[in-house]
């Protein structure tokens, strides 16, 4: 039996422009240390852990595979420690780990290739995507993206007229806890409330532009490893997406018990509901406080290492 083939994906977190990059405001997402990989070797019948490609759950692996046109069946095995629809990039990282290890099987490896046709499969099977998270499970790190092309500029991603610009956006080694309030929210009717808004209101306008300032003013806290500051603007960005109507009570609630520990806390992702993210150096009490009021804490890292051959 032939020696299985593999790659690793990481999962992210999103800090700063949330619902904001969909209006061409800039968005900062990093990379985290909860990771995914997807072995791969011939098989008789074309199999995923055991079951059907055509399992429902495994539509990203099954966009991959068609992507990837691979001619002879292939036994799939995925391992994760991502926890599904917790905001924190799942459906990212399985998609760029079997491409990773799809791609290592034609000899043909290559990063900014896997984070396009990663993003063109996320679209297709969620309708709508931004880049950010697959390309972040690619590079690994901190990535920011904005319209238009900046220093350190990894790659660019378009489809119809919208255009991404990717870019690595180094950061120190930061400490996060996650708190899962476990209700699922689907990313689209959110987008869309939030455009509603924004269409009727200057206000709301107003917050979105708002937001992109606090998205680069955070990335430059980061960077200078001013916690303090950073947090502050963690706390803003929470008002703010909590005006734009993408707040949930128990999203409320986690992010109320972790400030008391943290410096920082606000909804990571499409918000209603999913994850919260706190900025501490104190994570277990900051992951208690999460866990007394209900939501299920994880302690992250940032990772600089995106999508990755294993040996």
């Amino acid at each position: 039996m032939a020696a299985p083939v593999a790659a690793s994906a990481p999962g992210k977190l999103i800090l700063f422009g949330e619902h904001a990059v969909v209006f061409g405001e800039p968005a900062l997402c990093t990379a985290i240390d909860l990771r995914t990989e997807v072995f791969a070797r011939p098989h008789a019948e074309w199999l995923v852990d055991g079951a059907s490609l055509d399992d429902p759950k495994y539509r990203y692996v099954k966009a991959a595979v068609r992507r990837s046109r691979m001619e002879n069946p292939l036994w799939l095995e995925i391992r994760s420690m991502i926890p599904t629809g917790a905001g924190l990039g799942s459906s990212a990282a399985v998609t760029v780990a079997a491409l990773g290890a799809l791609a290592s099987l034609r000899g043909a490896f290559d990063p900014p290739a896997i984070a396009r046709e990663a993003f063109e499969i996320e679209h297709e099977v969620q309708g709508r995507a931004s880049p950010i998270d697959t390309s972040t499970a690619t590079a690994g790190g901190g990535v920011l993206v904005r319209p238009d092309e900046g220093d350190d500029l990894l790659w660019t991603i378009t489809r119809d007229t919208r255009r991404w610009c990717l870019h690595r956006c180094p950061l120190p080694e930061l400490t996060f806890v996650i708190g899962y309030t476990g209700i699922g929210a689907a990313t689209g009717p959110l987008v869309a409330g939030v455009k509603e808004r924004v269409d009727a209101s200057p206000k709301a306008a107003s917050m979105v532009r708002e937001i992109g300032h606090i998205t680069m003013d955070g990335l430059v806290a980061l960077q200078r490893n001013d916690l303090v500051a950073a947090g502050r603007l963690m706390d803003q960005d929470q008002g703010l997406l909590d005006e734009l109507g993408v707040g949930h009570p128990m999203l409320d609630r986690l992010v109320t018990a972790a400030r008391k520990s943290s410096y920082g806390a606000k909804l990571t992702g499409a918000g209603g509901g999913g994850s919260m993210v706190a900025l501490t150096d104190e994570p277990e009490r900051t992951a208690q406080a999460i866990r007394d009021v209900g939501g299920r804490p994880f302690l992250v890292h940032t990772d600089p290492v995106g999508v990755r051959r294993m040996p």
